[in-house]
């Protein structure tokens, strides 16, 4: 049986009393010393599935088995990484490896001893940063998702440069899950033989034939999207489906792409994209829908504001003879609450995002509906999602160039805020892939239809 927490080299809590022990502490502040032992001590009996070892200066610890599977290795290159950790727990760690404080031989491998070992690292949050989430959360459920607010986040989340999407997503501009078969060699495929030209381009291609096909679409109909991206499902549904669509979102940068995509496609006429909050519909949308569609827009919604949504979506659909399909990440009905802390994707990718549970969005869609709508079919996509996200990763890394992005973002001209954004993304797509393998997050597609509608299931 392993140690499951080891020093190798010496190391000493400094003392008020004792000048010459705080002479030899130069390099590290009181705070960062405090600050470090309590982290160790912490996870001396917090790592029981895995194998960690920190590394700084001449000092290495260990934590957990040594024979385990993943084993992961931390090099500590600057000692502000302890107190972030110990302030704000995995949210730290994240912004420690964001600045480049630590280095991490195996980022998919910190993400699952993270998660095995959730439990017993939930309560390495301080007091202070329990309450500070609190707050994140406290607000998120009074106040929900206001107009001014819904707009901000749209700022932070997608009015970025098209140029950094442009990088990574497939031709159609979808960034949302994919869905793979066996003509890519299936949800891992890039891991057994490789990613290949095009794979990412047909995944995201079947997953809007797979929405429009769901929503019963047929030529001449008419189609609510809320959240437009960049147009991608919009564009298929006029121009192989033969749809009018009308397309919202809160995103200058999004719906300028969009609008230049849609002309290049002849299809102006067919696909409208309004800069409109979707709490703000014109009344002439009112029972002029043949379906409703929308594509991992719901994280932004807030739970406050579920009834609302489907509400305003039963508005716009026609009585009879309609469909609505919308995906989500979601949280299992196990971990889902209306109380979402702020961590690394809700402070620096999805500003005040909360994710649904599928239950709950059904649940939202009977009453928001008044009963009008019965659930047609449940799809659970996240097996899907860590490919996708890998294929990401590595699209990234291959195509972002800094004399491009540095036009829409002059600040990353320096080299040290460049490699800060490239971590702050490799980060994320580690973080969200490896919640998707171990469950702890999920993606659902919903679809419901008009009360008394035939199902056309198979």
């Amino acid at each position: 049986m392993s140690l499951k927490y080891s020093f190798e080299g010496e190391y000493k809590l400094p003392s008020v009393q004792s000048s010459v022990t705080l002479s030899v502490q130069t390099r590290r502040s009181w705070l960062a010393s405090f600050a470090r032992s309590s982290i160790c001590s912490f996870l001396g009996s917090a790592v029981n599935v895995g194998y960690l070892q920190i590394e700084e200066d001449d000092t290495k610890s260990t934590f957990g088995d040594k024979l385990a599977v993943n084993s992961i290795h931390v090099r500590v290159l600057d000692q502000n990484f302890w107190q972030r950790v110990l302030l704000s727990g995995d949210l730290g760690f994240g912004e420690a490896y964001m600045l480049g404080e630590i280095e991490i031989d195996n980022l998919t491998g910190v993400m699952r001893l993270w998660i095995e070992n959730q439990d017993s690292f939930s309560e390495l949050s301080s007091y202070a940063a329990r309450m500070l989430s609190y707050v994140s959360s406290l607000s998120n459920v009074m106040f929900g998702q206001t107009k001014y607010q819904a707009r901000l986040n749209a700022i932070a989340s997608y009015d970025q440069s098209n140029d950094l999407f442009q990088s990574f997503l497939s031709d159609e501009m979808m960034y949302s899950c994919a869905l793979w078969s066996a003509d890519e060699g299936g949800v891992d495929g890039d891991l057994r033989s490789g990613p290949r030209p095009g794979d990412l381009e047909s995944a995201q291609r079947r997953k809007i034939h797979h929405v429009l096909k769901k929503a019963r679409v047929r030529p001449g109909h008419r189609i609510l999207e809320f959240g437009s991206g960049w147009g991608g499902l919009a564009i298929e549904a006029a121009r192989t489906f033969g749809c009018e669509v009308d397309s919202l979102t809160l995103s200058v940068e999004q719906k300028k792409l969009a609008e230049e995509r849609i002309t290049a496609a002849g299809l102006e006429g067919k696909v409208r994209i309004h800069l409109l909050d979707y709490r703000d519909i014109p009344v002439e949308f009112k029972n002029a829908f043949d379906a409703f569609v929308s594509i991992e827009m719901l994280e932004h919604v807030g739970s406050r504001h579920y009834k609302d949504y489907f509400a305003l979506v039963d508005y716009a659909l026609k009585p009879r003879n309609a469909t609505v399909v919308v995906t989500s990440s979601t949280f299992p009905e196990s971990r889902y609450t209306g109380n979402q802390a702020q961590d690394f994707m809700r402070k620096y990718m999805w500003p005040n995002s909360c994710l649904p549970s599928a239950t709950a969005l059904i649940t939202a869609a009977h009453t928001g509906g008044q009963s009008r709508f019965t659930l047609e079919g449940v799809e659970n996509h996240a097996a899907h999602y860590p490919r996708t996200l890998r294929t990401w990763d590595r699209r990234l890394k291959e195509n972002l160039k800094q004399e491009v992005i540095v036009k829409s973002y002059p600040s990353l001209a320096d080299p040290v805020e460049y490699a800060i954004f490239k971590r702050k993304w490799e980060y994320f797509f580690a973080y969200a892939g490896e919640g998707f393998v171990q469950g702890y997050i999920t993606c659902h597609m919903l679809t419901f239809i008009r009360a008394n509608d035939v199902s056309t299931s198979s």
